[in-house]
């Protein structure tokens, strides 16, 4: 991966940034998703940071609830029936056992379903190499673009500047 960024000394300006390279994204060459920001807290009611503010969650931990939930139900009535012990025609074991496990295996669906969408919403493993500055650990905003077409570079920097930027830095940096 390769990019041009700059570090933002407070979210305003930032803003700014990224408004001037989503203007200039289609005529320098690459997407909006190409667009990085990367701060060392949430900056709430700006628009770059809203961008990851709307979650399914909860709508998935349902779906992994009641998918638990049916492989409980399942469990128990299929277990029962597969042994055949005389009981009367009755279960082998009461309702509120089964509700045990049909709870139990409900809840586990819930949490397995939040935790994969927590690692898969996070890229967690992501073992690419990440834009990331030490400035950012000491309040600075980072707005850079990875991967930029080769022929926009002057523009890029033109841009960035043209939004108030001072300082521009490339990654990896240049040897």
């Amino acid at each position: 991966m390769k990019a041009i960024y700059t570090l933002c000394p407070d979210p305003d300006a930032a803003q700014r940034v990224v408004d001037e390279l989503r203007l200039a994204s289609l005529d320098l060459g690459f997407k909006s998703d190409q667009i990085v920001v990367a701060s060392g807290e949430p900056y709430e009611g700006y628009e770059f940071s809203d961008r990851y503010a709307k979650s399914n969650m909860f709508p998935l931990a349902a779906v992994g609830a009641l998918v638990g939930g049916i492989c409980g139900y399942l469990l128990t009535t299929l277990t029962q029936r597969s042994y055949p012990l005389p009981t009367g025609g009755m279960p082998i074991t009461p309702i509120w056992t089964n509700g045990i496990i049909i709870y139990e295996l409900t809840m586990l669906g819930a949490i397995l379903t939040s935790l994969m969408f927590l690692l898969i919403g996070a890229h967690l493993p992501n073992w690419r190499p990440h834009l990331t500055d030490p400035e950012i650990w000491a309040g600075k905003i980072l707005v850079g673009v990875t991967d930029p077409p080769a022929s926009s570079d002057a523009m890029i920097e033109r841009t960035f500047k043209q939004a108030g930027a001072s300082v521009i830095k490339r990654y990896p940096a240049a040897a």
